[in-house]
């Protein structure tokens, strides 16, 4: 390798490293886990997931060293990227390669060294997972399986973070920027994603008599989940705008059959559109079943939901459903996120009617659930209502996406 192919390999490894996001930040439990579980494996005082940097060495877990940084030259890590293979020196005193090594002779004093290279996705190498003794030590062929597939571990960890950064982008792109210019009603609209990225999101758009609507989840995470979403926002797209909301369903269903066979899933959606004089809303529901409306007496109608979900049974019709909203009706669509979160905190099913606010659960959440759903029935607009059904999730640990698409038809 010439001197200016290194440099370009060092650029585009620095480069590498910069994107995984990872460089300077706090510990967490999923690394620190693998330098405990190392320690105890091989006996050893010290272990470190080591990230190389252009002049120093970065720690992003280590056990028995002082503390996240050390100097890159006469690194042993910085050696193992270089070579791109374990690198296991049993007795650095002994081996005339480190024996005048500064960590050798200097702070930690070390004799014993195993390190096994990270990649990044690119294939890029950033770092090591490695083991270090004050001592001597062996290290045979099963210890060396053992540690590779321990760095494997940790290289999964980062590489999936990338994968979700990009997911996550995907995702947010395919929220729509702009409320509808819809005459007489108001819309209020969030998606909230939680651990991992799912495909989650909602979408409207101009129709000739007003506007269309999608809440739609697909199932999985990661960008897959996230790439099949933007399929189905394009084909939902088309079938909002098409003369039979229905039909137009159907075809989006044929069309995106062979995507989500092939990456195994499918997609639950509702689906409407929304005549702005009359407020009438037609809607077809591919198995979401999550869609009521909050009448202005306070009652709240759970709509009809038959059908099945996009992916799972191609060329079957759809069936179209209507519903009015009066002034002052606002209708309310919602993930299996909220589902979810209200199971955990008591209601019955997850029921996403909520309960009754003048009867409290029995359970500890009970009061705050009473509270929330008074404070939903009582919402002046479509805006208060999304914030009082996402203070549900304030401090409460949330397992799946949340998204909520509320449009109200304004009061006259």
């Amino acid at each position: 390798m010439t001197t200016t192919d290194a440099l370009d390999a060092e650029h585009a490894r620095l480069l590498a490293l910069q994107r995984l996001g990872v460089l300077d930040s706090t510990p967490e439990e999923r690394f620190d886990r693998v330098t405990r579980l190392a320690q105890r494996l091989f006996g050893v005082p010290t272990v470190s997931i080591t990230l190389v940097d252009a002049d120093r060495q970065w720690r992003k877990a280590f056990v028995g060293l002082d503390g996240p940084v050390a100097q890159r030259e006469g690194a042993f890590c910085d050696v193992t990227i270089r070579a791109n293979r374990t690198l296991v020196v049993e007795d650095a005193a002994a081996d005339d390669r480190f024996a005048d090594n500064p960590f050798v002779v200097g702070d930690p004093h070390l004799r014993f060294y195993a390190g096994h290279p990270i990649a990044a996705p690119g294939g890029e190498l950033v770092g090591t997972l490695c083991v270090i003794d004050t001592r001597p030590r062996r290290f045979d062929d099963g210890d060396r399986s053992l540690l590779r597939d321990l760095a494997l571990w940790v290289q999964g960890e980062l590489q999936h973070d990338v994968e979700l950064d990009r997911a996550g982008a995907v995702q947010r792109g395919l929220l729509p920027r702009r409320p509808p210019e819809l005459d007489g009603f108001r819309v209020a609209a969030r998606c909230v994603p939680a651990r991992g990225v799912g495909g989650d999101f909602y979408d409207w758009c101009a129709t000739a008599d007003g506007a269309g609507f999608v809440v739609a989840d697909v199932m999985g995470k990661g960008m897959s989940a996230a790439i099949v979403a933007a399929s189905a926002r394009a084909a939902l797209r088309t079938a909002l705008r098409s003369p039979s909301l229905a039909a137009g369903v159907e075809a989006a269903d044929d069309l995106l059959t062979t995507d989500l066979e092939e990456v195994g899933s499918f997609v639950t959606a509702w689906c409407a559109t929304v005549d702005q004089d009359s407020g009438l809303v037609t809607y077809v529901d591919a198995g979401h079943g999550l869609a009521s409306v909050l009448r202005t007496d306070g009652g709240i109608e759970r709509l009809e939901a038959d059908g099945m979900p996009l992916g799972v049974s191609p060329g079957a019709s759809r069936a179209r459903h209507r519903v009015q909203l009066r002034p002052g009706d606002r209708l309310v669509v919602v993930s299996d996120g909220l589902v979810d979160l209200l199971a955990d905190l008591g209601v019955p099913g997850g029921d996403p009617r909520l309960v009754d606010p003048e009867v409290a659960l029995p359970v500890p959440d009970g009061p705050r659930l009473s509270r929330v759903a008074r404070d939903v029935r009582r919402a002046p607009d479509a805006g208060a209502t999304l914030a009082a059904l996402l203070g549900l999730a304030d401090g409460t640990f949330v397992g799946d996406d949340l998204t909520i698409l509320v449009l109200e038809r304004v009061a006259s």
